[in-house]
């Protein structure tokens, strides 16, 4: 009885906590669906309606924000797979003098605050002139993370099974591309996922290196849906809406891959 009776005292928790953390994304999508000018929990059936939804892509170019998006992160996963995985590979696989101390250097470059980093960055693409370019939103997202990410990962592929394919006459870039990368295949999607989710919900640096609205991201043009004056809430959560379904679609698209990436990190990491 009195494990009954704590089962479910646990079961009526969880469910409490379940519902407090859909309650948000509940409201968003409620208050994107029904005409209001003021941030309100009543809920009108009779004022519900889809024309913040048509609104988004035929007055504000939504659409438009969502195709740079989409641009600029399938850009971001394919460069940061490809330079991440190169400098894994030299750091895991290819040792040289002081490469260890040099990729703990590296990684000390975490510790240093995005925020820290912004005017230097934004001066560097400044001067090369990138600004206002899909190139200057996908510089940052390159960074140490996921260096560490795949070295981790990748030591644990047997040197043997290495020092064999060269035995066998095979050069480096070939060992890397038919004998490591299949070997890594759950770290480089979790890193997609992370990297996809980084830079779709990136808001400070577009807000930053973005002036033209041509190029806006779709998290700027969700952010200028606010009003000077007067906020069209109704219109502002049909924007949040659109901006959160599409990562939410991505990543229970490759759920299954994620969750087993991440957990073959933590078993080798």
């Amino acid at each position: 009885m009195l494990h009954r009776t704590v089962q479910i005292t646990v079961n009526t928790a969880l469910l409490l906590l379940v519902v407090a953390a859909l309650l948000p994304f509940a409201f968003m999508v409620l208050t994107g669906i029904q005409e209001s000018t003021t941030v309100s929990l009543a809920f009108d059936p009779a004022k519900l309606q889809l024309d913040n939804f048509v609104r988004l892509f035929t007055e504000y170019q939504f659409g438009r924000a969502l195709v740079t998006s989409a641009v600029v992160v399938v850009l971001a996963c394919v460069v940061n797979l490809v330079v991440s995985s190169l400098a894994a590979y030299a750091f895991a696989k290819k040792p040289f003098p002081g490469s260890e101390a040099l990729f703990w250097v590296y990684i000390a470059t975490m510790m240093v605050p995005v925020q820290v980093t912004i005017i230097p960055l934004f001066l560097i693409v400044r001067d090369l002139g990138l600004l206002n370019t899909p190139v200057a939103l996908i510089l940052p997202i390159i960074n140490a993370f996921g260096v560490f990410l795949i070295r981790q990962f990748m030591s644990s592929v047997p040197d043997e099974l290495l020092e064999a394919a060269r035995i066998d006459g095979a050069k480096d870039l070939r060992i890397f591309a038919a004998i490591v990368l299949p070997l890594i295949k759950p770290v480089l999607i979790a890193l997609t996922v992370f990297t996809f989710i980084t830079a779709w919900n990136d808001f400070l640096w577009p807000l930053v290196v973005i002036s033209d609205e041509s190029m806006q991201t779709v998290t700027l043009a969700a952010a200028r849906l606010q009003g000077r004056f007067l906020t069209d809430y109704g219109l502002v959560m049909a924007g949040a809406t659109v901006s959160f379904l599409v990562p939410f679609l991505i990543y229970l698209f490759l759920q299954r891959r994620f969750v087993q990436g991440v957990a073959s990190i933590g078993l080798k990491g």
